[in-house]
């Protein structure tokens, strides 16, 4: 299993095109005459951050986000601001990648303990005593 590279947003802002538009939504003539909504076009094959191993992963985990020309992309449009949605259309495609590159150990099956084996008998025990008691008593 390789080791995950690390990357900050910086490096990540480098391989990233970004292109503007006019964002939807309230905000009266900001919406009308300001481009802040921005989106974010990430091109996997291309990448130097990034392995060719990390390249296949991210292409079968991120295959529904990934359009035909092979570019990952990333919305923002949720601020007034089109500083603030390029820091956060960044954002979401550090963490993206993150979470893609992270692998999960597997679960190694175990045996119950004799103390939980035991425990869940007398539970059982337990619990049909109980309803035991709830029957009708027939005289």
């Amino acid at each position: 299993m390789a080791e995950v590279t690390i990357f900050s947003e910086k490096e990540l802002q480098k391989e990233c095109i970004i292109l503007t538009s006019r964002s939807s939504g309230a905000g009266g003539q900001n919406v009308n005459k300001v481009n802040t909504k921005v989106e974010l076009r990430f091109h996997i094959d291309s990448s130097i951050l990034l392995s060719p191993d990390e390249k296949a992963l991210l292409h079968i985990k991120l295959a529904s986000r990934i359009n035909q020309e092979g570019y990952l992309i990333i919305q923002a449009q949720a601020f007034r601001s089109q500083l603030k949605n390029r820091e956060d259309a960044l954002r979401k495609l550090a963490a993206l990648i993150r979470k893609a590159l992270l692998r999960v150990k597997k679960r190694k099956k175990t045996k119950p303990t004799a103390t939980s084996r035991q425990k869940r008998i007398e539970t059982k025990r337990l619990h049909s005593s109980k309803k035991e008691n709830r029957r009708k008593i027939e005289s």
